[in-house]
């Protein structure tokens, strides 16, 4: 009963032993796995030929990753040292065993071993003389597909020579590299004629003890059921855990045009198991059915010994530009008119320009009267404004990237700023001077409206700054009406919450024009500002409403001219209400005389966009202050003179009018001054001497 009890002790120990770790196999050469390949097409096509009349196996001589049997060699590895402890090495006077008891042990071992592993195909425990190499003792199990177990004594006998045809055996065996933290050694796969299976064998070896006779262990595992996969490696996936022989990957035949993907089927060992599917961009030409790896695998064979072009039939054609997937050489891609949209950006370029010569221009003609009351910095900034806005076009003219993307937000909102700010403030306050009741004058200066300016300008700054650094837009592909891809600038959150901004902006200048629709101005600048901003906000709200409802999927050109025509009705509109009367006269040469008709209905130049309430300590103050004040003292002579003419006539009925005199005409505000005397008949044309003084 104590070989019993030993060997139940073993069984204990196999089922509870720790599993350990081995490290990657060393890469195989290319022409080793081409070989391998070639073997197991032979094996899978029953092309035998000499093998299992004259050989016994067929060696495939390329690495396996052996880490899936781990469980396998840690068994045997501990067989192997309850043999030596037990059998091999307990020769001690008293503690020898019989040899019925040897055997029985050996073969509990061997059998033990078979049982616990179910992909086992054989299981061997022997003793061979070192010297002689004959076997001194031996057991054989195998199982067979079905599940049965035997003993098979006829591999090896007692006292007959070892064959040196056997892979597993460690003198004459072809091992792989031996992996560290293992006592045995794994060979290389073969085809095992007698097992009909693909086997890789697992061996360890027992000291020789002193009666010059060494152990060995012997495993055989079924590698039949992995299957050969040649596709890529895929890094998500690990070979270790699959069923598939990884050693072989990537050296599948698929053109470049297609990718391989693994196809498994009943003949796990077979080569071409895996089917070839177009690359995204690529379609295929022939029937969309993809390419058999066995057929790709047939036709590169053949091009490579008979230079057949068979394989070029089994290629994908490349999609149209932009397409990620296709069926035909369809355009994918909407096309830009590239003639068309350089014309448009001429024009616009134009503007640019023709609008910086008016900046330069403003300035050389500051000191006339029709810039000077209109306040020169501010028309200045208006004009550098409709630059930046300009400057749009060329923004998104090309194809639209996160770099355009950011140019074109920042040209159309902070543009937007500049230009809509400087004509509100500008209108805002001829606005609060003309709501004032009082005789006291509100004084505002450039100075005061540039400091409530900053901050508008500072709030679009940070949020346009704040939107490029944290979630700059980027060109995503969309479709037009005819399904076609192009570029265009995202729309999120960011878009809208300016937009709301922008809304409400618009809104309160709408309303301080709409204050000042009936106030009087020099040069009429205060209406002409107000036609601007109507204009602005119009032309917007019609834009918005193009592209949501009329143009929601119209193509890159038709998107590019709705911005020329934006840009052009809401900024040259601008440009040629505010600028254009005040250039026509300068032109006629009336740009430093005082517009008649505002003088003619008592417009002063204080109650100009830049006159009112001047501070004394500017020049441009001292000056209109200076012409203010003739013009008062003007209307007050006229007044008194009209008092005394009119008070003369009132005491002396017999005075009238000289004819041709300076109050029978227009004075002042155009009034005809009259007698306040009662009519009287005209008088002979004799008396008419003795009427005047």
């Amino acid at each position: 009963m104590e070989p019993c009890r030993y060997l139940l002790l073993a069984v204990v120990l196999l089922a509870a032993l720790p599993r350990r770790t081995t490290p990657s196999l060393q890469e195989t050469s290319r022409e080793e796995i081409e070989k391998a390949l070639e073997t197991i097409e032979e094996v899978a096509s029953n092309n035998l030929g000499q093998l299992c009349v004259s050989q016994s196996y067929r060696l495939l001589s390329v690495p396996l990753q052996t880490l899936r049997f781990e469980p396998v060699r840690q068994k045997a590895d501990l067989a192997a040292l309850l043999v030596q402890e037990l059998a091999l090495t307990r020769q001690s006077h008293g503690n020898q065993f019989a040899p019925h008891q040897l055997h029985t042990v050996v073969d509990g071992v061997a059998h033990s071993l078979l049982g616990s592993e179910r992909t086992l195909l054989a299981a061997r425990v022997l003793a061979v003389n070192s010297t002689t190499n004959l076997v001194s003792s031996c057991s054989v199990w195998r199982r067979e597909r079905g599940g049965t177990e035997w003993r098979e004594p006829g591999e090896l006998l007692v006292g007959i020579e070892v064959p040196q045809s056997l892979p597993w055996y460690p003198p004459t065996g072809i091992f792989q590299p031996a992996m560290p933290s293992a006592a045995g050694f794994w060979t290389f796969p073969y085809y095992s004629c007698q097992a009909r299976s693909w086997v890789i064998s697992y061996s360890v070896t027992i000291p020789t003890h002193k009666h010059g006779n060494s152990g060995y262990v012997s495993v055989d595992v079924d590698i039949t059921r992995l299957g050969i996969n040649q596709c890529d490696s895929n890094e998500s996936h690990s070979i270790s855990q699959d069923n598939m022989l990884g050693v072989f990957r990537g050296s599948h035949k698929c053109h470049n045009t297609t990718k391989c993907v693994y196809s498994e089927n009943e003949r796990k060992w077979s080569r071409g198991s895996y089917v070839c599917h177009c690359k995204p961009g690529y379609y295929m030409a022939h029937p969309q059915v993809p390419f058999l790896g066995n057929l790709v695998e047939a036709a590169w064979l053949d091009a490579l010994s008979n230079g057949s072009s068979t394989y070029e039939t089994f290629r994908c054609e490349r999609c149209a530009p932009g397409c990620l997937t296709c069926d035909s050489h369809a355009p994918c891609l909407a096309s830009y008119n590239w003639p068309f949209r350089i014309g448009l950006l001429s024009i616009s370029s134009a503007c640019i320009f023709l609008t910086l010569c008016l900046i330069g221009y403003v300035y050389h003609n500051r000191r006339l009267k029709v810039f000077k009351v209109a306040s020169p910095i501010f028309l200045c900034i208006t004009l550098t404004g409709c630059v930046i806005m300009y400057s749009e076009m060329a923004a998104i003219f090309p194809v639209l990237d996160m770099y355009t993307c950011i140019l074109t937000k920042w040209t159309r909102h902070f543009g937007f700023c500049i230009t809509y700010t400087a004509l509100l403030m500008k209108t805002w306050r001829v606005s609060l001077t003309y709501r004032v009741k009082s005789a006291h004058k509100v004084k505002l200066t450039d100075k005061q409206l540039l400091q409530w300016m900053f901050p508008i300008l500072l709030v679009m700054l940070i949020y346009l700054g704040t939107w490029t650094l944290s979630a700059p837009p980027i060109g995503e592909d969309i479709k037009d009406n005819s399904g076609l891809l192009f570029k265009q600038c995202t729309y999120n959150w960011w878009d809208h919450s300016i937009a709301i901004g922008e809304v409400f902006f618009l809104a309160w200048g709408v309303r301080v024009c709409y204050n000042v629709r009936n106030a009087e101005s020099l040069f009429n600048e205060a209406r002409l500002i107000s036609y601007a901003i109507y204009n602005i906000a119009l032309v917007n709200i019609m834009m918005v409403a193009f592209h949501l409802f009329l143009f929601p999927r119209a193509g890159p050109d038709i998107k590019y001219l709705l911005g020329f025509i934006r840009t052009q009705l809401s900024t040259s509109v601008t440009v040629a209400l505010v600028f254009g009367p005040k250039v026509l006269r300068v032109i006629r040469g009336q740009g430093d005389q005082w517009d008649k008709r505002a003088r003619a209905r008592a417009v002063t130049a204080s109650f100009s966009l830049n006159g009112i309430g001047l501070v004394a300590d500017e020049t441009t103050d001292l000056y209109q202050e200076n012409e203010e004040l003739k013009e008062e003292i003007q209307k007050l002579a006229g007044q008194i003179e009209f008092m005394k003419i009119v008070s003369m006539e009132v005491n002396n009925r017999h005075v009238k009018p000289k004819p041709g005199g300076y109050f029978s005409g227009i004075v002042g505000g155009g009034m005809h001054l009259q007698s306040p005397r009662t009519p009287r008949e005209p008088q002979n044309p004799g008396s008419e001497s003795r009427d005047h003084v």
